[in-house]
C-alpha cells in the first residue's frame, strides 16, 4: 500500500511539472502571437490589393510584353511546391495538418508528375523538411531556417529563385501550400497558385469588360518593376500568416494540455487520498485485531 501511495505521488509531482511548463510556454506563445498578428493583419490588405491588381492586369493583356511570361499556361509536366511548416512541435495538428493537404493535392493533382520524377519541394520550416525527406520526395532544404531569422529579404530570394526557374521552364507550376490565419484558435489550411499568375475572376451576373489602363511610364518597363515585387509580397503574406498561425496553434495547445492537467491532478488526487484512506483503515483493523488478540 505504501508503495502505492508512492507511485501516485510522483506521478502528481510529474504531472504538475509538465503543468508549469505547459503554463510558460502559453505565455511564450501568447507573447509571439500578438508581434506576429499586429505584422500580418498590416501586411494583408496591401498584398491583397497588389494581388488584385496584378490579376487584373494579366485578365486585361494582350498577349505581348513581358507580363505574358510569368502568366503563361504550360503542359504541366514539372511541378513546385513551396511547403511552409514551422521549425518546432508542440503546436497540435498544425504541421500535420499542412502535410496531409500537400498530399492530398500531390495525389489528385500531380500524381503522374510524381511518378514521373518532376515533382519537386521546396521547404520553408524543419518539420516540413523532415517530414518530406522521409517521404522520399526531391526536396530542397535552402529555406529550411526562414523562420530562425524572419525577414523579407530571406522570403524574398525565395520568391525570386522561383520566379526565375519558372521563367527558365524548370517548372510549369508553382504552388504555395501554408496556413492563413484567421485567429489564435483558427487557422484556414490553404493551396495556393503562385505561378502562373491567375486571372481575375469574373464576377457572376456581370459583363466583364476589359479595363484601359493608363500606363506611366511603358507598360512593360512597369510591369517588369512590378511584377517580381508583387510576387515577393504574396510569398512574404503566406509566410507571415504561418508565422502567426503557428503562435496560435502553439499557445492552444498548450492551453488545452494545461486545463488536461488539471483534470488529471483531481483524478490523481481522488485516487491517492482514497489509497491513503484504505491505508488508514487497513492499519487501525490491524490495531484492533492485535488489541482483542492480546485480550482474548
Amino acid at each position: 500500500m505504501a508503495g502505492q501511495l508512492k507511485e501516485v505521488r510522483n506521478r502528481i509531482k510529474s504531472v504538475q511539472s509538465t503543468q508549469q511548463i505547459t503554463k510558460a510556454m502559453k505565455m511564450v506563445s501568447a507573447a509571439k502571437l500578438r508581434r506576429a498578428q499586429d505584422a500580418i493583419i498590416q501586411m494583408r490588405p496591401y498584398a491583397n490589393k497588389l494581388q488584385e491588381m496584378l490579376s487584373n492586369i494579366v485578365s486585361n493583356d494582350d498577349g505581348s510584353g513581358s507580363s505574358i511570361s510569368l502568366a503563361e499556361i504550360r503542359t504541366i509536366h514539372k511541378v513546385l511546391m513551396i511547403v511552409i511548416t514551422s521549425d518546432r512541435g508542440l503546436c497540435g495538428a498544425y504541421n500535420a495538418n499542412i502535410q496531409k493537404l500537400a498530399l492530398s493535392t500531390i495525389e489528385e493533382n500531380y500524381k503522374n508528375v510524381k511518378e514521373a520524377g518532376g515533382l519537386t519541394i521546396w521547404a520553408i520550416g524543419k518539420k516540413g523538411a523532415e517530414f518530406f525527406s522521409k517521404k522520399g520526395f526531391i526536396v530542397n532544404t535552402s529555406f529550411r531556417d526562414t523562420f530562425l531569422q524572419l525577414s523579407f529579404e530571406k522570403v524574398q530570394e525565395c520568391a525570386q529563385l522561383a520566379v526565375s526557374a519558372y521563367q527558365q521552364k524548370e517548372f510549369d507550376v508553382v504552388e504555395v501550400v501554408y496556413s492563413e490565419f484567421k485567429n489564435a484558435a483558427t487557422q484556414r489550411f490553404a493551396v495556393e497558385r503562385f505561378l502562373p499568375i491567375a486571372k481575375a475572376k469574373p464576377i457572376v451576373g456581370k459583363k466583364t469588360a476589359n479595363a484601359d489602363f493608363i500606363f506611366e511610364p511603358e507598360k512593360d518597363q512597369l510591369i517588369a518593376e512590378l511584377m517580381p515585387k508583387i510576387l515577393n509580397t504574396q510569398l512574404f503574406k503566406a509566410v507571415l500568416d504561418c508565422n502567426a498561425s503557428e503562435h496560435g496553434a502553439r499557445m492552444t495547445a498548450m492551453d488545452k494540455a494545461s486545463e488536461n492537467a488539471n483534470e488529471l491532478l483531481k483524478s490523481l488526487k481522488i485516487s491517492y487520498n482514497r489509497a491513503r484512506q484504505a491505508a488508514i483503515t487497513t492499519e487501525l483493523s490491524e490495531i484492533v485485531s492485535g488489541a482483542a488478540a492480546l485480550q482474548g
